[in-house]
């Protein structure tokens, strides 16, 4: 699996604790493209953090570090961007997302990101 998979990452945090912190590390370790949306402006890695969404292309995989409540204002972001898979990490589950996902022929995914590049299920 060396496809590189270019990712928003949505939640980003410049804190080094979390895990969307984690995640742009290790999907830049792991060399995928990564563009990444926060609550303020940031520099993680070597990666711009957005406060703002941002027009993107080609984006292959969203992966959500936002609860449910936080993700609403994002849906028709996210849709816009024709992903081709949804990443849930554990405590951004959310069955409307997942529905409208399905509906879109956008793969929902409930996993956590990190394991999926450490088992190489990225």
């Amino acid at each position: 699996m060396n496809e590189k998979k270019k990712t928003l990452v949505l939640g980003a945090s410049e804190n080094p604790s979390r895990y969307s912190n984690m995640a742009i590390h290790r999907l830049r370790n792991y060399g995928h493209p990564v563009v990444a949306i926060g609550r303020k402006k940031a520099l993680v890695a070597d990666v711009p953090v957005s406060d703002k969404t941002i027009t993107e292309n080609n984006i292959d995989t969203v992966t959500l570090y936002l609860n449910p409540s936080n993700q609403k204002q994002y849906y028709d972001y996210i849709l816009s961007l024709k992903p081709k898979r949804i990443i849930f990490n554990p405590g951004a589950e959310n069955s409307e997302l997942y529905d409208l996902a399905e509906k879109n022929g956008i793969q929902p995914v409930e996993a956590c990101t990190l394991v999926m590049l450490n088992t190489g299920q990225y």
